[in-house]
């Protein structure tokens, strides 16, 4: 019997013990197929940058003593997606796991997460997809520091990796997001969460003299402004496993009187440019 093929990515990079530890999740469930950013990609969302070469380099990755081959690539976390489905894949994954995340991907923010923008990609293709995020200090989001302890995220990422292949999903949900507590054991709870709406990363402006200098946008985590507590990031503050359902359909859930109301009726796309029905679609 075939064992399901299950993608697996990440935007901390190729390097990153994260992606190892994902690996070491997600064996006993499947065949993997392991392409990542040959460099630190955070922060890069869904994005198809046109200075990426797409060039896909041979390698492998380890963790305590389990070893995977793997393909480093140059691109984007979505690339890589697109990269290991329409090159290197020998059929349709059965999953696609992004991580495990340095840092948690929570908030409205989260359209500017590699992790969340990667999981979206794969997801375009029908695939079910995971973004599994583990919550460390700001100070390590950009590097590959070793003392991270992944073993309850290792546990989660199976868990939900396991549920996720095997459920007979809802079509309205395209990704989970799983937000880890560094806290986190195994036998941490996991609640449902949706997603905060207020500024959990806020942005710092540059510290320089002159525009033309170099000036680089900083952020602070800001755990005061939360809007209540089933968010995703009250959840990770609470030392709670948050799992967000997340979709490709970002229509706003606005019932369309409301928006006919505010905007107007519409007009029909007749090229004598008569006024049409008044009727809006959907």
């Amino acid at each position: 019997m075939t064992r399901p093929l299950i993608l697996l990515c990440n935007d901390d990079g190729i390097g990153s013990p994260g992606l190892a530890a994902s690996a070491a999740a997600l064996d006993p469930l499947g065949d993997l197929l392991i392409v990542a950013p040959s460099v630190q990609q955070s922060g890069m969302g869904r994005s198809f940058p046109t200075f990426n070469d797409g060039r896909l380099f041979p390698t492998t990755i380890s963790y305590q003593g389990q070893t995977w081959p793997a393909y480093a690539a140059n691109a984007s976390p979505a690339q890589a997606i697109d990269h290991a489905v329409l090159e290197l894949a020998d059929r349709l994954p059965a999953l696609a796991v992004v991580g495990i995340n340095y840092g948690e991907n929570v908030g409205t923010g989260v359209t500017g997460s590699g992790t969340v923008g990667a999981a979206l990609e794969a997801a375009s293709f029908g695939i079910p997809a995971l973004a599994v995020s583990l919550e460390v200090d700001p100070s390590l989001h950009y590097n590959y520091d070793d003392s991270v302890d992944f073993s309850a995220a290792i546990y989660f990422t199976r868990l939900f990796a396991e549920r996720w292949l095997h459920a007979e999903r809802p079509p309205e949900v395209d990704v989970l997001k799983i937000d880890i507590p560094a806290s986190a054991t195994p036998q941490t709870p996991w609640r449902l969460a949706r997603l905060e709406r207020a500024q959990y990363f806020v942005p710092l402006p540059p510290l320089r003299r002159q525009l033309g200098d170099e000036g680089r946008i900083g952020y602070k985590v800001n755990a005061t402004a939360l809007t209540d507590e089933n968010t995703d990031a009250a959840l990770v503050r609470a030392g709670i496993v948050a799992v967000t359902p997340l979709t490709l359909d970002m229509t706003a859930p606005v019932a369309p009187e409301v928006m006919q109301s505010l905007l107007g009726r519409g007009e029909d796309s007749g090229s004598n440019g008569r006024r049409g029905s008044g009727v809006v679609a959907g």
